[in-house]
């Protein structure tokens, strides 16, 4: 048994971790034999190439990494779409990744394509948790990076009985995080991406609003002094009802549902019902874990962590990658598992 690579590997990266969704592949692809054509997003091709000055410094011969920027509708498109390419990472949205995938699969040759998509990622809080602890990660989780990670956490579900304990907590943490810039240590969020990402969070503040939520803290854009140069907005806590479509849709963005469930069983259920399955955390009693780690749908889990209920794998410590919709392979990204994805296999037979 021979594991070959596979050829000319493509590793389209997103623009929230541009080093780290772009090393992480570029170096799998490239141990495992592969060359690599690397497109950046559009928002960071500055850290794309960047990234290219490092592995060159490193040694690497010219041509074995390539690097190609631009829009995805045109570079993303031209790259992707390339029958030259033996397979693919992608990282980034469900709507693009599936697409990829459904293209991969078709023709004489069926590539090979590793997706993450993303994530609507659950935290349930039971009434034995430490509510303080659970307040902590929920917001670490909600708003690091202006909840501009697959990992966010986004959804909430708690217990009736400590639900409005639970939500004093989150409101108060939530109302003392100073927004500005980024650079300057008094400020813990920064902006979003860019003014589509404004938007996104007028429509989903406004469908609260108009389906009959609640606005617990947030819900405005932030325009005075310096923050009207930029694209900043209020994190965000809100209540609205367990059918509607913002508890399904990932929206890359500061804002976080709360909702109150009556038993453990209905917090899982809630939490599985999503096509969705990256991360997922829990804040509860001892004896309660092993239910909630034996029937999560989720790649990566955390429990009774105030570093983060939902987010904060640890490169080369914790392998990240999500089921269902979140991922195309089952198997986690640095995890044991990940390099044999660049590879194919096979058996050699000779006889003397």
């Amino acid at each position: 048994t021979q594991l070959k690579p596979y050829g000319v590997w493509a590793v389209v990266a997103p623009f929230n971790f541009p080093f780290a969704l772009a090393g992480g592949p570029i170096g799998a692809a490239l141990v495992a034999g592969n060359t690599v054509v690397f497109k950046t997003a559009s928002d960071t091709a500055w850290s794309g190439r960047m990234l290219m000055d490092v592995f060159a410094a490193a040694g690497l011969p010219p041509g074995v990494l390539n690097l190609v920027s631009g829009s995805g509708a045109e570079a993303g498109e031209a790259l992707m779409g390339d029958p030259r390419l033996a397979g693919a990472t992608f990282t980034g949205s469900h709507e693009v990744g599936t697409a990829l995938m459904r293209r991969f699969a078709t023709g004489a040759r069926p590539r090979p394509l590793i997706a993450e998509m993303g994530g609507k990622n659950p935290a349930i809080v039971t009434r034995h948790a430490d509510l303080d602890r659970a307040a902590t990660g929920i917001v670490r989780s909600a708003f690091g990076l202006q909840g501009q990670k697959c990992s966010a956490c986004s959804r909430v579900y708690v217990e009736r009985p400590v639900a409005a304990a639970l939500r004093e907590r989150l409101v108060e943490r939530t109302r003392a995080i100073a927004v500005g810039d980024p650079t300057l240590a008094a400020n813990w969020m920064g902006p979003v991406i860019n003014a589509a990402a404004v938007e996104r969070y007028h429509r989903a503040v406004g469908q609260i609003d108009a389906d009959g939520g609640t606005l617990h803290t947030g819900g405005r854009v932030l325009e005075d002094g310096a923050l009207a140069r930029g694209h900043f907005v209020a994190p965000t806590l809100a209540s609205v009802g367990h059918g509607h479509r913002l508890w399904r849709d990932e929206l890359f963005l500061p804002l976080a549902l709360i909702g109150e469930v009556d038993s453990l069983d209905e917090a899982i259920a809630r939490a599985n019902d999503s096509d969705y399955g990256l991360t997922a955390g829990f804040y509860g009693a001892a004896d309660e874990i092993p239910r909630f780690l034996d029937r999560i749908e989720a790649g990566v889990t955390y429990v009774n962590r105030p570093q983060g209920a939902t987010t904060g794998a640890w490169p080369g410590f914790q392998p990240f990658g999500g089921w269902k919709g979140s991922g195309s392979s089952g198997k986690n990204a640095g995890g044991h598992y990940y390099l044999p994805l660049y590879m194919r296999e096979q058996i050699r037979t000779v006889i003397k």
